[in-house]
């Protein structure tokens, strides 16, 4: 048949179908060509040998970038099951030249901040050529259609049938860009221009005896009878930029189209697993399914595989299909396995059907020097970069966690967000961090792009501290990024961010900056004790901020404030409570001044209610208002003359939901009294309008504190504070004196705690 064929040999396939890899190979085997021209950049041709390298494992992608913009970046994935691959890996076996056909990147990536020509009308509908050759055929789902013609043809027969499903496939292509052109696909014209000129090439080079191997789509364009000319013509003037090509990891969910890739498929996994299986590929697979399950602890047998393979054969053959395709498997899996739930169902679909296989790359693949850097501290620390999401615990007190965390951090700050700092459920302990890790292709382009910076991560997140502490423009931007330098290790940048930061600092008279900034300054001092690092040198600049604020903060809470003003302001104060108690013990006199500043707030009538009674509870969690002081304040906050909406103001601040203000009511009577007398007394009308707020502070609240306080309201509290103190008892379910024996029975307990070492870093 190869010699009969005229002109070169066509494989219009589709991108990383199983089916179409096992058929490129057998009609390559067959036609045995004297080079292949594969659908891709030309610019990864001097790239092509590490494909054979051992150290090459799909999937993978050939990364391009522009060399003066490397977030301006475009992939060309392969997987294991991608036809493009197959035949290379074939050329590369058989001895006989590859090369790459498809538009230069270098063009490609000059259009990519133009207008989309395939998009530039409003009523331009995009052809899906499957979709139209399913729909022709009777199929209303054209990947049950593609499973049935092209997947489920075993190993793709002998080279003769293969070639001539080529052949088969080809016209049906042809008859659809004669009827509907280029579909929508304006851009498609230019490339297949370029393609056509490097079938030219190849031509004069090795006559017809070739074969590309390329989208299906563009087999009838490249047929075609066209004049140099007029490909010339297309090509002329295309913008240019000069382009950096490397070999990148690839992951299978990154295959998938729900993750935005417009060559995708919707099982990745699955379409793997068929090609990698040769024979009976549906026990194959619900084998692997019984066995993920056995791992989450469902108990699943052989007798239940063998059931589940009954029932997709029975499904499969009732609906007319050669073979059980991913659906008929998952029905069974469902009804068989996961006693007909979706829950272990969605397990099975998001590790076999699509999965987090993660390729890897050879060590000789280009790369630009910071990547060299990363791979090296990778390898040194045992950080192995996976494609599934893992949680990472680290104690800082250990040399290479310490290392760990300097180097998830440094990287962050680059913009590479390899690791997400996450809320530890083990430990509390400042010695301790947990990181969220999971590495996405794409941070390779991030890596590119920080490379500008310098070579190492070190030297690269240095330069790049120092320039964002000179670019900005606000002072919580440079608190946050001296925060940052402290947990990257960053002595060297801090000089000039520490600068940057007493600049702005000195000319910032807004209050809300000043207290949003200083908590991040806070706990920056913190880092020596942990981390072995030096920022004594922020304690200047922290106290001065702490000085102004207690200066300027109670003028700007009677300032006529909104409510999100005023909310916002309650945060505020909040931040620098911490702030202050993690910086009294450098300024024995800054916890007095902040107390005398929140006494203040809480004593003028002028200051909305919010900020009055969170500064009311602060005080009186430091134990720097009495009770019967407290028990004041409210009855003032409460009392019939203030507006409604200030007294539940008050309440919020004094008793939101998040800071233990259940509990307290729970234990003091007559505070809850008080409120419960003045929510009684709120006018109809007035009720209505506080009632949102009412339910905010009291909604936040435990189930259990719930039902006490509404029992206790229930009894009246302000009776059972009376009758208690009358008789001499407590209310129901409380003791009206320490019992020492149960309260003895903790204290072996505590002193464990407290001698662990999680318990000494968490007191």
């Amino acid at each position: 048949m190869s010699t009969a064929r005229q002109g070169p040999l066509l494989l219009g396939v589709r991108h990383h179908g199983p089916g179409s890899a096992r058929a490129v190979r057998a009609a390559l085997d067959e036609a045995r060509p004297a080079a292949v021209l594969i659908e891709g950049p030309p610019e990864g041709d001097a790239l092509l040998e590490l494909a054979a390298d051992p150290g090459m494992r799909p999937p993978v992608a050939l990364l391009a970038h522009a060399a003066d913009d490397p977030g301006r970046a475009a992939f060309w994935p392969l997987a294991d099951f991608s036809p493009e691959w197959v035949a290379i890996r074939w050329a590369q076996e058989a001895g006989v030249p590859v090369r790459f056909m498809d538009l230069p990147a270098a063009h490609s990536l000059a259009a990519a901040g133009e207008p989309d020509p395939d998009r530039a009308e409003s009523d331009t509908v995009r052809l899906d050529p499957l979709a139209v050759l399913a729909g022709t055929a009777g199929y209303d789902d054209p990947e049950r259609w593609w499973e049935d013609v092209v997947e489920h043809r075993g190993t793709g027969g002998a080279g003769e049938e293969a070639l001539g499903a080529f052949e088969a496939l080809g016209e049906a292509m042809g008859a659809l860009r004669e009827t509907y052109g280029d579909g929508g696909h304006h851009r498609d014209l230019v490339r297949e221009a370029y393609m056509r000129q490097r079938m030219r090439a190849a031509r004069r080079e090795f006559g017809d005896g070739y074969a590309v191997v390329c989208g299906a789509w563009h087999v009838p364009a490249l047929r075609a009878k066209t004049t140099v000319a007029a490909d010339k013509a297309l090509l002329t003037g295309l913008a240019k930029v000069k382009v950096e090509t490397t070999w990148v990891p690839w992951t299978h969910r990154r295959l998938a189209r729900a993750g935005g890739y417009g060559a995708g498929i919707t099982s990745p996994g699955w379409y793997a697993h068929l090609f990698s299986a040769r024979d009976r590929p549906v026990e194959r697979w619900l084998t692997k399914v019984a066995g993920l399950l056995r791992e989450e602890d469902r108990q699943v047998s052989s007798a239940h595989v063998i059931e589940a393979v009954r029932l997709a054969e029975t499904l499969a053959a009732m609906r007319g299909r050669p073979l059980p395709g991913l659906t008929e498997t998952l029905e069974s899996v469902r009804a068989v396995m996961c006693d007909g739930s979706d829950i272990p169902l969605a397990l099975i679909e998001d590790r076999l059907v699509v999965g987090d296989v993660l390729g890897e790359v050879p060590d000789g693949a280009p790369v630009v020097p910071l990547q060299r850097d990363l791979t090296r501290q990778q390898r040194s620390l045992r950080l192995k970069a996976e494609a599934q999401e893992r949680e990472l615990e680290l104690d800082l007190r250990k040399d290479t966690d310490a290392a760990k965390s300097l180097l998830l951090h440094r990287l962050r700050l680059l913009g590479i967000g390899w690791g997400t700092p996450t809320a530890s459920r083990s430990s509390t302990g400042t010695f301790r961090e947990t990181w969220r890790l999971r590495w996405e292709p794409e941070l390779s382009v991030r890596v590119a792009e920080a490379g500008i910076w310098g070579t190492t991560v070190l030297a690269a997140a240095t330069a790049r501290a120092e320039a964002d502490a000179a670019a900005a423009e606000e002072l919580g931007e440079v608190t946050e990024l001296a925060e940052k330098c402290l947990l990257a290790g960053l002595s060297e940048a801090l000089p000039a961010v520490l600068r940057a930061l007493a600049d702005r600092a000195a000319l910032d008279t807004d209050v809300a900056r000043l207290a949003k900034a200083l908590p991040a300054l806070a706990r920056s001092l913190r880092y020596g004790d942990v981390r072995a690092t030096d920022a004594t040198a922020l304690g200047a600049v922290a106290a001065g901020l702490a000085e102004r604020i207690c200066v300027a903060l109670p003028p700007a809470c009677a300032a006529g404030l909104d409510a999100d003003a005023a909310a916002e302001l309650r945060g505020h104060v909040d931040g620098v409570h911490a702030a202050v108690g993690l910086l009294a013990d450098a300024d024995d006199g800054l916890r007095e001044r902040w107390s005398a500043v929140l006494r203040t707030l809480a004593d003028r009538d002028t200051v909305p209610g919010v900020i009055r009674g969170r500064a009311a509870r602060l005080l009186l969690d430091d134990g720097r208002l009495e009770a019967g002081e407290t028990a004041r304040l409210m009855g003032l906050a409460l009392s019939p003359a203030a507006p409604p909406a200030d007294a539940a103001g008050w309440i919020e601040g004094f008793a939101g939901g998040s800071s233990g203000g259940g509990t307290l009511l729970v234990h003091d009577d007559r505070l809850l009294g008080l409120i419960d007398t003045w929510l009684v007394g709120v006018p109809e009308r007035a009720f209505t309008d506080v009632l949102p707020l009412l339910r905010r502070t009291f909604g936040a609240y435990e189930p259990g504190v719930k039902r006490t306080l509404g029992e206790l309201v229930r009894r009246g509290p302000a009776a059972s504070a009376q009758a208690a103190r009358a008789t001499g008892s407590a209310p129901e379910g409380f003791a009206p004196d320490l019992d020492p024996e149960r309260a003895d029975a903790v204290t072996e307990l505590v002193r464990m705690l407290l001698a662990s070492p999680d318990g000494v870093a968490a007191a």
